[in-house]
C-alpha cells in the first residue's frame, strides 16, 4: 500500500528555518510528482512546492526564494527547505504522492506535521 510519512515540523521563531522530510514507500517514486500542501486554520489546503521526476518544480509565489523543494529518487524521499519563515507561514504541512496520469483523487497523502512560526 502506497504510504507517506513526514517528519521535521516545529515550532520556529519569525527568520528562522525548518526542513521538512517525507519518506515513501511502496510506489515507484520516479513516477511520482512529490509535493508539499499546507493548511492553515480556517484556510484551505494549499499547494505550497512540489517537483515532478524530471526535476522539474513548481512554488507558490509566497514560498519563491524561501522554500526549496528537493528530492532523492534512490531514496524515495522528498525535502522541503524553508528559510526567512513567517508567520503566516504557519500551518500543518502535508506530503503529496501524485502518479502522472492518475486520477487526483487517488494520490497519496501523509498524516501532516505541524509548523508554528512565532513572531
Amino acid at each position: 500500500q502506497e504510504r507517506v510519512v513526514e517528519s521535521g515540523g516545529g515550532l520556529v521563531q519569525a527568520g528562522g528555518s525548518l526542513r521538512l522530510s517525507c519518506a515513501a514507500s511502496e510506489i515507484t517514486f520516479s513516477l511520482y510528482t512529490m509535493g508539499w500542501y499546507r493548511q492553515a486554520p480556517g484556510k484551505q489546503r494549499e499547494l505550497v512546492a512540489e517537483m515532478r521526476g524530471d526535476g522539474t518544480t513548481n512554488y507558490a509565489d509566497s514560498v519563491k526564494g524561501r522554500f526549496t523543494i528537493s528530492r532523492d529518487n534512490a531514496k524515495s524521499t522528498v525535502s522541503l527547505q524553508m528559510i526567512d519563515l513567517k508567520p503566516e507561514d504557519t500551518a500543518v504541512y502535508y506530503c503529496n504522492a501524485h502518479r502522472i496520469y492518475r486520477d487526483p483523487q487517488w494520490d497519496t497523502w501523509g498524516q501532516g506535521t505541524q509548523v508554528t512560526v512565532s513572531a
